[in-house]
């Protein structure tokens, strides 16, 4: 890709001597330990937990993304009859000039609203499969078109439309964030409210309050993410009469907070159980607006923070209780055995965490390309395979790591 020019360890080291910090004073300000911190910026080691490299980017003052390395463009030109993708023509999309100088021309026709709604569905198909160039391309005239009759109409159509336009800003905040724009993510998340205040669907300020929670997730805004999924959790807090999906869309946001949490290091019992009742409740899996949510993914949530916590023996036993894998989307699954992977590298299973990476790049090969987490770790056990041959040597040649 082009954007990987300096490891974890050179970027740590670089930032640290811009600070005139020592090895020992950076891993104090971190609350490591300073083994941990030389054999990152030696190469000994080239991948840390999630709640490592927070610390870090906290000490330094930076984000995570910029530590891990995370791609920064679009890699490639999607399959689909229509422009490269560009971070740019994205940009231009969320922030363009005419919100301040004015003069944005509307075309004649707007697209109709079962149009908009259609553009929405196909993206968001596209995102839960993890297909990032196509969401790249095609998201930036959805915003346009989305825009455009929000514009035109007046009444329940126009209210239609800013629906539209709240969620593909999210879609834009969440491509954005996985590119290591957070900033842009942020303003996108900015124009979601905006549209929310206008449009007629009570549940987009709840899906608006889980994605941004993520975006200061993976901003290292980890107090931030978890505030705002909290607050509002309680807001929406179901009762007995409850339906599936408002138990579906509390039980998202406590997981959202949870994730914040245990990269804090701070237990997430409670908000497990909680979310672990709500999915109990609902019985099977839902997906209320391209995400997730029920007894399978509350199980692979709880995978992922035994992984963050080090309990690795506990996770894999955990893993293989999952049940109904299949009904999640590509990009959840993927996720899931990114997981395994982690679990099984922390046991020195070289061979299981490469069988499992496998597994990860069946379900989603795109997503795979873009997520740090995988990146790093098949650069671990490729730098300690065995064999030329190893499967693993293969597979960073696909994600672009031989270059």
């Amino acid at each position: 890709m082009g954007v990987f020019e300096s490891g974890m360890g050179d970027r740590i080291a670089e930032l640290r001597l811009r600070r005139n910090f020592t090895q020992e004073q950076l891993a104090e300000l971190a609350g490591l330990s300073v083994d941990v911190v030389r054999k990152l910026e030696q190469g000994r080691r080239t991948s840390a937990r999630l709640t490592t490299v927070n610390a870090l980017a906290r000490a330094l003052d930076t984000e995570p993304s910029f530590l891990v390395g995370q791609p920064s463009t679009f890699d490639g030109t999607p399959a689909v009859e229509t422009e490269p993708p560009s971070v740019f023509a994205l940009r231009q999309a969320v922030s363009p000039l005419s919100d301040l100088l004015g003069g944005e021309t509307d075309p004649e026709d707007p697209p109709t609203i079962a149009d908009l709604q259609a553009s929405l569905a196909s993206t968001e198909t596209i995102r839960r499969e993890g297909r990032m160039g196509e969401i790249g391309a095609l998201l930036p005239q959805l915003i346009r078109d989305a825009r455009a009759a929000a514009h035109a109409y007046t009444g329940a159509e126009a209210a239609a439309a800013f629906s539209v336009l709240a969620v593909a800003y999210q879609v834009a905040a969440t491509t954005l964030t996985a590119l290591g724009k957070e900033d842009a993510a942020y303003t996108a998340m900015e124009r979601s409210w905006a549209a929310i205040r206008r449009c007629d669907d009570p549940d987009l300020e709840t899906l608006a309050a889980s994605t941004l929670s993520w975006v200061f997730t993976k901003q290292g805004r980890l107090e931030d993410a978890e505030r705002v999924a909290l607050v509002r959790a309680e807001q929406i807090e179901p009762g007995f009469r409850s339906s599936p999906k408002d138990l579906a869309l509390w039980g998202v946001l406590l997981l959202r907070a949870a994730t914040a949490a245990v990269r804090q290091e701070r237990q997430v019992g409670d908000l497990l159980n909680m979310a672990t009742g709500a999915a109990a409740s609902i019985g099977a899996d839902l997906t209320v607006y391209a995400t997730p949510f029920g007894p399978t993914n509350a199980g692979v949530a709880k995978v992922n923070f035994l992984v963050e916590l080090e309990r690795s023996d506990e996770a894999i036993r955990t893993a293989r209780t999952v049940p109904n894998l299949d009904s999640l989307p590509p990009t959840w699954r993927a996720r899931f055995h990114v997981d395994r992977a982690l679990a099984y590298s922390d046991l020195d299973n070289d061979p299981a965490a490469a069988q499992a990476l496998l597994s990860a790049e069946r379900d989603a090969p795109e997503w795979m390309r873009y997520h740090s987490t995988s990146r790093r770790l098949v650069e671990d056990l490729r730098s300690r395979a065995r064999r030329r041959d190893a499967p693993v040597l293969a597979l960073a040649d696909r994600l672009g790591l031989n270059r």
